[in-house]
């Protein structure tokens, strides 16, 4: 039985990039609850190199996918390399026919943080004209190229198919979020969605962005930040299933979408039964926002 606000999508074939680890791994969970075929993408992998060495592979996702309900299949790939990706949407397309749901997850801009510094000794929020430029490069490289390289590969069936969702995992970018090389790879990518919405929606395809709040992921947890995370990442991942289910998803192409509004919205809860409310970063007001409705 599928839990409340999380719709039927067994008829859905749905591919999430970055999935191996964090709001990942909680969107492609959160597909196999609605019973989705759940392609899982990362470089981390049981049988080659992980990410920082770290424990967690995408095969464990697939695993995930099946537990919940769903059929997860694992692909691995590297997803700022364009070849890569075309390779890895084609083997998709032929095991599968079609991509009803393509979501870009990636993001390698902590990689190597340890919950103080990064690896070129900076903390988070130090002045721009103190970093080089090296990890700027990584941040547009690892967020919104990577969206854009994925958007490109399985834009041409959906446009042939005169359907798809395509959505862009982000963060609400109102407010400046304190470091300046985080808030420029947030914001391109969320203007990465509204482009792209608009130039897909004439053929049916609906592109946006989805913005979770403050997520425990692995990485959050083992820097002993978890006390300030309000959102496990299942609960932006019911967001992007609940999209996924809606027919008329296409009314909110282009917005960046909170996955507290979209709660909300369409009655779904997090892990723990709660529904947290939308971040709102210190110094923000946001009483004025409209709401999607």
């Amino acid at each position: 039985m599928r839990p409340p606000g999380v719709p039927d999508l067994s008829r859905k074939v749905c591919l999430v990039a970055g999935a191996s680890r964090g709001v990942g791994r909680g969107i492609a969970r959160a597909l196999g609850e609605a019973g989705a075929t759940v392609v899982v993408t990362a470089r981390s992998s049981e049988t080659g190199p992980r990410t920082d060495q770290r424990r967690e592979a995408l095969e464990d996702t697939a695993r995930e996918v099946d537990l919940a309900g769903g059929r997860g299949h694992h692909y691995l790939c590297d997803h700022t390399r364009e070849a890569e990706v075309d390779a890895m949407v084609h083997w998709v397309l032929r095991r599968f026919g079609r991509i009803d749901v393509a979501v870009s997850s990636v993001w390698g801009g902590n990689e190597g943080y340890d919950g103080v510094r990064y690896p070129d000794g900076a903390a988070w929020g130090t002045a721009f004209w103190r970093r080089g430029l090296a990890p700027v490069r990584h941040n547009l490289e690892t967020g919104p190229l990577a969206g854009l390289i994925l958007a490109r590969a399985v834009a041409p069936a959906m446009v042939s198919a005169k359907g798809g969702l395509l959505a862009l995992i982000s963060f609400d970018t109102e407010a400046y979020l304190g470091d300046l090389f985080y808030d420029l790879a947030k914001a391109a990518t969320n203007r990465l969605a509204l482009a792209m919405a608009e130039e897909l929606r004439p053929h049916g395809v609906t592109a946006l962005a989805l913005a979770p709040g403050l997520v425990r992921t692995e990485r959050v947890v083992e820097a002993g930040m978890a006390g300030e995370a309000g959102e496990s990442p299942l609960y932006a991942g019911r967001a992007l299933a609940a999209l996924a289910g809606d027919p008329g998803v296409a009314a909110l192409a282009g917005q960046v979408l909170h996955a507290a509004d979209l709660a909300g919205r369409y009655g779904f809860t997090d892990e723990d039964g709660s529904r947290p409310g939308r971040y709102r970063p210190d110094g923000l007001d946001v009483s004025s926002r409209p709401r999607i409705t």
